[in-house]
């Protein structure tokens, strides 16, 4: 579960926040490829938070969307805020019968479980993916990476290629895309996080902080430039953040 107080911090920054706008079009560029034409689809995101990703995705795709998160106050802002139908539920238990959705989406839920829950969570969203359909993920990369802004929002692990490949392969899913992502901005990342951070003993605190507008321009147009990359089909080797498409096999 994510801090609560984290909650009203996303509400301010996720429409307009140069990480928000940047990792939505990385990961529009990992699904637009995956949307077969008009065929009809139903889709479900795990973790959802207020809602606003299902309302893009909804709105995107012309296809309905439900939602589910464990906060109360999430899901209320998903259902009256945004119009995305919502349950309050936990990842571990879902009120959903198998292989109800042609595309699951969890998007920086994982971390927030602890190692061996993981699996239990993949595995219980890999339950709702019909034959055929698909499950991406999004989340949080590599120790080396943990931050003041992780200790604030309860994150308790940080996920490598291997430990995703292990996770859908345990869960019966097709690996079709694994990168990271958030590459290069890592720099940056590693100086604040490993050398500023403790130099001045940072207490843990959100880091949707908005920036000054050129470098929020900056970071964003790193961000895009990544998209395009992974949209011509490029693997990134290092990165902030790990997204994977796996996919459930007709057989299953």
């Amino acid at each position: 579960m994510i801090n609560p107080e984290e909650i009203g911090n996303i509400v301010r920054a996720e429409q307009s926040l140069w990480w928000f706008r940047g990792m939505r079009r990385i990961a529009f560029a990992l699904l637009d490829p995956l949307i077969e034409g008009d065929r009809p689809m139903r889709i479900f995101e795990g973790g959802a938070g207020t809602g606003y990703f299902a309302a893009l995705v909804a709105a995107r795709y012309r296809a309905p969307v439900v939602t589910a998160d464990l906060d109360a106050q999430a899901v209320r802002i998903s259902s009256h805020d945004h119009g995305v139908p919502s349950v309050q539920a936990n990842l571990l238990a879902l009120p959903f019968p198998d292989r109800s959705f042609d595309l699951v989406l969890l998007m920086d839920v994982l971390a927030h479980f602890a190692p061996g829950e993981d699996f239990r969570a993949f595995r219980e969203c890999a339950r709702l993916v019909r034959p055929g359909g698909r499950l991406l993920v999004r989340t949080s990369a590599l120790k080396i990476f943990r931050s003041r802004h992780s200790e604030f929002v309860w994150e308790r692990q940080r996920f490598t290629p291997a430990r995703l490949r292990n996770l859908a392969a345990g869960a019966g899913l097709e690996i079709e895309r694994l990168t990271f992502a958030n590459f290069l901005l890592s720099p940056l990342a590693l100086v604040k996080f490993r050398l500023w951070e403790p130099l001045v003993r940072a207490r843990p605190a959100s880091g949707l902080q908005p920036l000054p507008a050129p470098l929020e321009g900056l970071f964003y147009a790193a961000l895009y430039l990544e998209s395009l990359l992974i949209r011509a089909g490029l693997r990134l080797p290092f990165g902030q953040s790990l997204y994977l498409v796996a996919r459930k096999p007709e057989r299953a």
